[in-house]
């Protein structure tokens, strides 16, 4: 799963409750159907982003889910240790506040839903930006805090992932990225159905397409993608240094001057 934090959450369940939670979850017929939807577009605006090194921070549903689709030659999934179960085998394990990986030195970073899980949101950003590189994507899922699954209080039974108390809405997501002069490219909200656990939905994609069409802020969920920036340098030349110019008249000595010295002399 996502990284967490090394405590106990507000409600009380350790973090690998927690996670377990998390897992069952995304079993369940609400959560299948979000992976679903997510595989598609994911792989939808992987096909045209290509170069060698493709990144996953953290991890939602299976590790490598999400990488399949990936165009790069090179593609891990990077997770924090403690928050892993058995059965889950990333490639790599390190903070995601603090990576283990060169800079300037990746692609493609994939972010499913790592910052509504962690409380190191600017800190995990700021390292994604060092280790892309320059022209480097970045793709990003979260949960929106409005639309549909922000009247959650409303729905008796709201069936929402275990410990989602931090979502990041694009708003502000967008305006951190700007601060990193990063360039924002697009904008895709997605999963418009209520947070209801009890059965799947057999027109999940029918919805789809009404709801990007006619009530796009309704959706549960949206994938931001972005772009660094080059970093261009223009060289200053130094002006050309010209050589003084010498006042016409003062390079030859007058033959007037001289002639009348000469006759006072005599």
């Amino acid at each position: 799963m996502v990284e967490t934090e090394n405590r106990k959450s507000v409600t009380g369940v350790g973090p690998e409750s927690a996670f377990a939670a998390t897992r069952r979850w995304l079993d369940s017929p609400l959560g299948q159907d979000l992976l679903a939807q997510e595989a598609r577009i994911v792989e939808e605006e992987f096909e045209g982003l290509f170069g060698e090194q493709c990144l996953q921070l953290g991890a939602w549903g299976e590790p490598r889910a999400f990488l399949r689709y990936a165009r790069t030659r090179r593609s891990a999934v990077l997770a924090s240790p403690p928050h892993l179960l058995p059965d889950e085998r990333p490639d790599a394990y390190g903070r995601l506040h603090r990576l283990p990986v060169a800079s300037e030195s990746i692609d493609l970073v994939l972010l499913p839903h790592t910052l509504d899980f962690s409380t190191r949101q600017h800190e995990i950003l700021r390292e994604v930006h060092r280790v892309l590189r320059s022209d480097g994507h970045l793709v990003i899922l979260g949960f929106k805090p409005g639309g549909l699954w922000g009247l959650r209080r409303l729905v008796p039974g709201a069936g929402l992932p275990p410990n989602l108390s931090n979502p990041v809405g694009e708003s502000r997501l967008s305006d951190w990225l700007k601060l990193l002069d990063v360039r924002i490219h697009g904008l895709t909200r997605y999963f418009f159905r209520w947070p209801l656990s009890r059965k799947r939905l057999s027109d999940s994609r029918v919805w789809e397409l009404r709801g990007r069409r006619w009530w796009p802020e309704l959706a549960a969920c949206y994938m931001l993608t972005a772009q660094k920036r080059v970093v261009t340098l223009t060289p200053v030349r130094r002006p050309w240094r010209s050589r003084p110019k010498v006042v016409g008249g003062l390079i030859e000595p007058s033959t007037r001057v001289a002639r009348i010295r000469f006759d006072e002399n005599s």
